[in-house]
């Protein structure tokens, strides 16, 4: 994708992009389903050759890899965000969670941590998202809005949960999702409780996911 104040991609590397993006996409549903998924899963859900999809990613583990890089990308877009968000403290903080529980970056985490061996860069920007997240628990603890017994490492368990709550379609996933994670910030904050997004979750809902 181009960058603002970029020359716009010629034809060829705009489809290419393009690709790219859909390969990312596929490879994120399938392997979150199943990270065991054969690369050709991905090629069909993502509507390209298993020979174009080789040409950009050689392996398994290269896809594997350059999906949890992606996803790092994301989490660190979402806190470098909220750190130059200037509104009040809480406001920016809680944001973040809501941004990072979009992105379901930790349903990758979830599923796919010990698939594949990360490379240095990979670690880099894994302690530069700690760095910038411990920036970010810093600003809002100094401003007395959260409980000062939160860490950094807490933030990473607490979204793990939010992204294991599946229920029906995405949607309804997402719905519910919001809706413990409303729960969440009113047990890091004091003040009075926020309204719980959408209804919650039914008994056919909870029975559902055993059939």
């Amino acid at each position: 994708m181009a960058t603002i104040g970029s020359p716009p991609l010629s034809g060829r590397r705009a489809q290419a992009a393009r690709n790219d993006a859909h390969i990312l996409d596929a490879a994120r549903a399938v392997f979150v389903a199943d990270p065991g998924a054969p690369v050709s899963a991905v090629a069909k859900r993502a509507g390209v050759g298993i020979s174009a999809l080789y040409r950009r990613y050689p392996s398994k583990e290269e896809l594997l890899r350059q999906l949890s890089a992606d996803g790092l990308r994301r989490y660190i877009a979402a806190v470098e965000a909220a750190l130059a968000d200037e509104s009040e403290p809480w406001e920016a903080f809680a944001g973040f969670l809501r941004r990072v529980v979009d992105e379901d970056v930790h349903s990758m985490t979830m599923r796919l941590a010990g698939t594949f061996t990360p490379t240095e860069e990979l670690y880099r920007e894994a302690e530069r998202a700690e760095q910038l997240n411990l920036r970010l628990l810093e600003r809002t603890k100094a401003s007395g809005a959260i409980r000062p017994d939160l860490t950094v490492n807490d933030l990473t368990f607490l979204f793990e949960q939010l992204a294991s709550v599946r229920a029906g379609d995405e949607e309804r996933s997402a719905v519910l999702r919001h809706r413990y994670l409303t729960l969440l910030l009113d047990a890091l904050r004091t003040p009075s409780p926020a309204p719980l997004a959408g209804p919650a979750p039914s008994w056919e809902e909870i029975r559902g996911r055993w059939s």
